[in-house]
């Protein structure tokens, strides 16, 4: 292990305090209760016991006792030297994703498969939705398949059920899904593409390794959901919102270009942002045909990632030694236990830095971190977008980060046996 300067230990120590914050939110939701509506102390911890401020909230902290230690300049030449291109286009393409006109496509290409499983209305849609969801990430970027499958999740079941349990293994089957099914093309999962270029990982290469997993996986994982909660979703009596056709199909068209564009020039911030603004200014010449935009959600979420970039950039020091030292199993099920508790592209990226990789554990570090991306919300870029979007629906005190750790072992486990078992 490297020997750690004062601000990679002072790093370390911020996301170890994180990490744990993220797991006490409903602490802080409690705590705020104990104070008048509206004083200082409850809106500051009712700030607090939301999961998308924690990394940004302890990054700032962090920064600013760096700046008083070593100086602003410093810290500034750090901040500079970081690639923040990741929290900029998904708070870009969270926002595009969450229009009116993409949300109405996805929902009728979903409800048309589903048509063809004999497994009842609801039962039906469900499986399509988390199986062609997720996977649609494989082509559209992960963080817009979050954003359209939570939608639709939300509108077509969340809203319309109080079961705790259905909620929160579809939200773990979403999770794991997402993380794994954008892993069939090298451009669009984020741990995929920190490495896809520089190990030479191309089209044939991730549909030959994870590709065929990824949709066995998803497919699978989806129907055990199914299956489990066929009865209940007979009951549920779901329908598909009945303005969706009045959307005209050349918006519909113009929208997926915009989004195509976006997705296209992912890694050249200065392009997605100027194709953002004028896509602005076409939702506000048709906003007949639109819904509000998302922006508060998408920021937050961006907020989430960026703090994440700032306290990853310092733990290189005890990672890389790490990943280095582990055989190929021990590195894929550490890998998926790390993801757990660092962002899998973050993690994946510091592998990437590892001199003399070999295949095997090229394939394992990536693999292990697919995995482990639904067990928490931090696990996956994309998962604080979902996160965010379905928090409403599970009563007052919003989702709980253990009971989803819980609930998204059973997906977790179908993904190992066919990534790492078969």
């Amino acid at each position: 292990m490297n020997n750690p300067g004062v601000s990679e230990l002072l790093g370390a120590v911020f996301l170890a305090v994180a990490v744990i914050h993220s797991f006490a939110i409903k602490w802080f939701q409690h705590l705020a209760q104990k104070f008048p509506d509206g004083s200082l102390l409850e809106n500051l911890f009712h700030l607090l016991g939301e999961v998308e401020i924690v990394f940004g909230f302890w990054s700032f902290w962090l920064l600013l006792l760096l700046a008083s230690l070593t100086g602003g300049s410093t810290v500034l030449e750090h901040l500079e030297s970081l690639n923040f291109n990741e929290p900029l286009f998904v708070f870009v393409i969270m926002t595009m994703a969450a229009t009116k006109p993409i949300l109405s496509i996805t929902q009728r290409l979903i409800s048309w498969v589903s048509r063809w499983l004999p497994l009842g209305k609801d039962c039906s849609f469900l499986i399509a939705t988390l199986t062609l969801g997720p996977l649609f990430g494989s082509l559209i970027t992960e963080p817009a398949a979050m954003t359209v499958t939570a939608f639709i999740l939300k509108d077509r079941f969340f809203d319309r059920t109080q079961s705790e349990s259905f909620k929160y293994l579809t939200l773990a089957v979403l999770f794991v899904n997402i993380s794994i099914g954008g892993t069939l093309t090298p451009y669009a999962a984020p741990p995929v593409l920190m490495v896809s270029s520089q190990w030479g990982w191309d089209l044939s290469f991730m549909l030959a390794h994870f590709g065929w997993r990824a949709a066995l996986t998803v497919f699978l994982n989806s129907l055990i959901l199914g299956a489990l909660f066929r009865k209940e979703l007979s009951a549920l009596q779901a329908s598909l919102a009945s303005d969706d056709r009045k959307t005209p199909i050349w918006l519909i068209a113009i929208h997926v270009l915009f989004l195509s564009l976006v997705t296209l020039s992912a890694h050249h911030a200065v392009i997605f942002i100027g194709l953002f603004l004028f896509f602005l200014g076409l939702v506000s010449i048709t906003k007949e045909h639109q819904i509000d935009l998302k922006i508060k959600e998408s920021l937050l979420v961006s907020f989430f990632l960026g703090g994440l970039v700032v306290l990853g950039s310092f733990q290189r020091w005890w990672l890389e030694p790490l990943l280095n030292s582990l055989s190929s199993s021990a590195l894929y099920f550490g890998s998926t236990g790390l993801t757990a508790f660092l962002d899998n592209a973050a993690l994946t990226y510091l592998g990437s830095q590892v001199p003399h990789i070999t295949n095997e554990l090229k394939y394992a570090l990536v693999a292990g971190a697919v995995t482990g991306g639904g067990l928490t919300v931090i696990a996956n870029a994309p998962n604080p977008a979902g996160f965010s979007i379905l928090n409403s629906t599970f009563g007052p005190e919003g989702i709980s980060p253990t009971k989803l750790f819980v609930y998204a072992i059973l997906p977790t486990l179908v993904t190992i046996m066919f990534f790492w078992v078969v």
